[in-house]
């Protein structure tokens, strides 16, 4: 395992975040950046909460220049941070360290069972015989689907490519192995297949205050479509994900959650990675909060904040 060298945190925790990813290709990058937090906490000693609070943003610094999604690692590390150092006063160091490791474990388990939360939530919205389209890859879409399968209920699922990589082929391969018959299309055949589905149901890199989404390239055009056609646009999101950004448009998206960084010198020549899809296009947010309409985002982010 990775080890933080006075030299080299900043290496070192990088390194750390990405063997995490590398170990369990099911996890997300933003519970992998609270474990490496979680990680700092454990093996680091430090004399004041200011000397810690300046690592852990140092830390997720680090993590923000991999080439992963930055809206899931800034909200997750922000959420974290926010969580374990609430009520500290007239403490001593070692105590305060001791509380914000017990905090950072239960907020971790915590969030491991969002995901079985949310495909919970979702099963009364699968029924029998119903047609699901989907975006690209989502882990939480896919538990939620398995999840229905598993309650004996038959349905379809259109599964996009989204767009470069293949990550379409990989959600599609995931389905069959659980038994669920679906179909891998175009991106751009959306527009087609939308008028013979009952809903659309997609994950995202991040919830933000307005309640709309970011997520991978061509989630706001099936939005538009949906919209367009009078399908119900579903989102599956974990509470680690809710974002204080504000976008208003997607020139509003900051160019590192849009372009990986290799790019981000040279915007012009490249296609975003992400795009953002606003509330007025979504239906409900099933989150480990609860079922969510966009309004109420704003609301919950206050009360995670708090």
């Amino acid at each position: 395992m990775p080890q933080i060298t006075k030299k080299s945190d900043e290496f070192d925790v990088s390194r750390y975040f990405l063997h995490l990813l590398d170990e369990d290709k099911d996890l997300s990058s933003g519970i992998a950046a609270i474990k490496t937090l979680l990680w700092i906490l454990e093996k680091k000693q430090f004399g004041t909460i200011h000397i810690l609070d300046t690592t852990m943003r140092e830390a997720v610094a680090a993590m923000r220049q991999t080439d992963l999604s930055i809206a899931a690692i800034v909200s997750a590390g922000e959420l974290f941070c926010r969580f374990i150092t609430l009520s500290l006063d007239d403490k001593h160091m070692e105590e305060c360290r001791q509380i914000m490791l017990n905090r950072g474990k239960i907020f971790l388990t915590k969030l491991l069972n969002s995901r079985q939360v949310i495909a919970q939530q979702a099963q009364r919205f699968i029924s029998d015989g119903c047609r699901i389209l989907t975006h690209s890859r989502s882990r939480v879409v896919l538990k939620a689907l398995i999840a229905a399968s598993k309650n004996k209920k038959s349905f379809h699922v259109y599964v996009t490519q989204g767009g470069t990589g293949n990550s379409g082929e990989e959600m599609v391969e995931d389905l069959q192995s659980a038994g669920i018959d679906c179909t891998l299309i175009l991106d751009s055949a959306t527009g087609y297949v939308m008028e013979s589905v009952d809903f659309v149901m997609v994950g995202a890199e991040a919830v933000v205050e307005s309640g709309g989404i970011i997520n991978r390239i061509g989630s706001y055009t099936m939005g538009l479509c949906a919209r367009e056609m009078k399908k119900p646009f579903y989102v599956l999101a974990e509470s680690f994900k809710f974002s204080r950004l504000y976008p208003l448009n997607q020139r509003d998206l900051p160019n590192e959650y849009k372009y990986s960084r290799k790019h981000l010198n040279d915007v012009a020549k490249v296609h975003p990675l992400v795009d953002y899809t606003p509330p007025a296009y979504i239906t409900l947010l099933f989150t480990d909060l609860g079922i969510l309409t966009p309004s109420a985002v704003s609301d919950e982010l206050i009360k995670l904040y708090m």
